[in-house]
């Protein structure tokens, strides 16, 4: 019985196919990229779509303007910013949002966006998503990427100040 209860309280890891498509308008200048969506991510059908996700407030406080609320708003943003946001990954297995649970991944092909010749950098929210592309993409593209921190919730052990602070990184590719 007690093995049952401990295994209930465990996240079984699942095939998760990514479902969200690149949203990279032309014109974008940078390219975001997380690991895989959330489950509230696909939920809500939009990147960072976790309530307690700081991505949103964080890169709206850099640029200096208003947090959208809602995925049009977002999409809004992001065409208005010259930002692509996209996933490293298109499929792998993973408990839940845990990206150290990740297993069997498959990188998404870059190709098409990069062919396009407007994205001037590429970045990657957290540890696991950097891993990841360098590893499995990195060898495709030849470009490199820099590092932003996760603003996932389960990333608090960053302050909101020195989150916001990497995040500032944007601005220059972004000619700003």
């Amino acid at each position: 019985m007690q093995k049952d209860f401990a295994a209930a309280g465990k996240k079984v890891s699942q095939k998760v196919m990514h479902t969200i498509p690149a949203f990279c308008p032309a014109g974008s200048k940078i390219l975001i990229l997380g690991t895989i969506p959330s489950p509230k991510s696909r939920e809500f059908g939009f990147y960072y779509g976790h309530p307690q996700n700081r991505f949103w407030r964080v890169v709206a406080d850099v640029l200096g303007q208003e947090k959208p609320a809602d995925n049009q708003e977002k999409k809004d943003f992001i065409l208005k910013n010259h930002i692509g946001l996209w996933d490293v990954l298109a499929s792998c297995d993973i408990a839940g949002a845990s990206d150290s649970s990740i297993k069997n991944p498959v990188a998404n092909d870059f190709t098409e966006i990069l062919a396009r010749g407007e994205i001037v950098q590429i970045f990657t929210t957290g540890r696991k998503a950097t891993e990841l592309y360098n590893k499995y993409c990195l060898p495709v593209t030849g470009v490199k990427t820099t590092m932003l921190p996760s603003t996932s919730p389960a990333n608090c052990r960053l302050k909101y100040e020195d989150l916001k602070q990497a995040y500032t990184a944007i601005l220059k590719p972004l000619g700003l």
